[in-house]
């Protein structure tokens, strides 16, 4: 069995292939030659961090699917300070469009000493910004993006930290290492 950790840049696709579209995206395939991987789960394009990828269909059933509730923890820098009415707000459940989300784990996190995003957040001077660490056990579209925007904190950056037992740790962006 192979497991691979993976630092997905912001602006590449959790794929390894961008059949169809009209201008050529940054893939899975420009950073990792492993054959028979594929990804457990999704990151988003505009999303950081942690991916899974595995050649066992048991493994990757487990770390994708919501019914198995396996943790997964963002770093996430929000626009604004949450309040403790809003980290209260996250903790219980949020209600989106498609209904309530399940309770998150979450506490305000110093800022992390992270890589540099290109291309950088929009900073505005006159709105602070914040970081929070959110974990949750399912996994909608964009879940953690309409959290924080429900409780009045649009994510600015999201970096996926860890997911069940593996974290991030060292793996720089762009890199991988075998579990």
């Amino acid at each position: 069995m192979t497991l691979i950790l993976f630092n997905k840049p912001y602006d590449v696709l959790s794929q390894f292939t961008d059949r169809g579209s009209p201008t050529t995206r940054a893939t899975l395939s420009d950073f990792i030659d492993v054959p028979g991987v594929y990804p457990a789960g999704r990151l988003d394009r505009d999303s950081e961090g942690l991916l899974l990828l595995t050649d066992d269909g048991r493994l990757q059933s487990r770390i994708a699917d919501p019914k198995f509730k396996l943790p997964k923890t963002y770093w996430v820098q929000v626009e604004g300070v949450p309040d403790n009415a809003a980290l209260t707000a996250l903790r219980s459940g949020v209600l989106l469009k498609d209904g309530m989300t399940r309770p998150a784990d979450v506490e305000s996190l110093d800022a992390p000493d992270v890589w540099p995003r290109t291309p950088p957040i929009r900073y505005r001077a006159s709105i602070p910004d914040a970081w929070i660490a959110l974990t949750i056990r399912e996994g909608r579209n964009r879940q953690v993006r309409r959290m924080t925007a429900a409780v009045g904190h649009p994510t600015l950056r999201l970096i996926r930290w860890r997911v069940g037992d593996w974290s991030l740790g060292d793996i720089a962006p762009g890199t991988w290492r075998r579990a």
